[in-house]
């Protein structure tokens, strides 16, 4: 690939998921819960665009699959869970996933939009209803479902088991300004991801990277661009131009 590219969104329907999906998409007639962002190659790192109206399952994942949220939308009271209020043991996880209890053993921490959350493998997690968020993460399909609220989904107790972490999670991640207009979100070995606020008619963006556009409109490349879409951007630098300020996620790292 010589130019920036855009990649195609696959929306995913699923019983905990909105019909609200503005300002980035259009209203559905579907419960959408997940919009996916792939190419045709199987790439290092896997975006979706996430809505909730109800609580998906209490879940981890093993090594492999380390991910962010970025919160794009929060109605009162919307909460997330990460990690437990404090240690317990191995036993206790799976005595408290069987009964249900290991809901409120979960450190459910409040959230608003514009905050990031960093998931590693092995972090008990789950995501209420309420929000809309951008999850960034390693391209590995694997999760083990913990507690489902009584759906009839299978669970994966023991291979949960062998992986959680059993401590406490450290709650939003601290952004740190890189440069003017530019906060660096997380940064760990599998990728970077950085929010890049442009306020200025035209700038350089230089790649390689994954570009998330989560506000405004313009021109990369010379192409149009929008909020809500995802565009690979090759190894160069790229001219982006706007006449409105434009919020995007930049994520870089192995492979892109």
């Amino acid at each position: 690939m010589t130019v920036p590219r855009r990649l195609q969104a696959t929306f995913h329907e699923k019983p905990w998921g909105s019909t609200n999906l503005e300002p980035w998409f259009p209203k559905s007639e579907k419960k959408i819960g997940e919009i996916w962002f792939g190419a045709d190659e199987n790439p290092p790192i896997l975006v979706k665009f996430i809505f909730t109206t109800d609580k998906l399952s209490i879940q981890v994942h093993p090594p492999g699959k380390t991910e962010m949220w970025h919160i794009l939308r929060a109605e009162p009271g919307a909460r997330i869970a990460l990690g437990f209020r404090e240690p317990i043991s191995r036993r206790k996880l799976r005595e408290s996933a069987e009964s249900g209890e290991i809901e409120g053993l979960l450190q459910w921490f409040p959230v608003k939009a514009g905050e990031t959350y960093f998931t590693p493998p092995g972090t008990v997690h789950a995501i209420g209803p309420g929000l809309a968020l951008c999850e960034i993460q390693q391209n590995f399909l694997v999760t083990y479902r913990l507690y489902d609220y009584g759906r009839p989904r299978e669970l994966h107790l023991d291979a949960a088991e062998e992986v959680s972490h059993l401590g406490v999670h450290p709650g939003a991640s601290r952004s740190l300004e890189s440069s003017a207009g530019r906060r660096l979100l997380v940064r760990c070995e599998h990728f970077e991801t950085e929010l890049v606020e442009i306020r200025e008619t035209a700038i350089e963006i230089a790649g390689p990277a994954v570009l998330v556009f989560v506000e405004g409109g313009g021109a990369i490349g010379g192409e149009p661009f929008r909020a809500g879409e995802v565009w690979h951007v090759p190894e160069s630098a790229w001219r982006l131009e706007s006449k409105s300020p434009v919020r995007a996620l930049r994520v870089r790292g192995p492979g892109l």
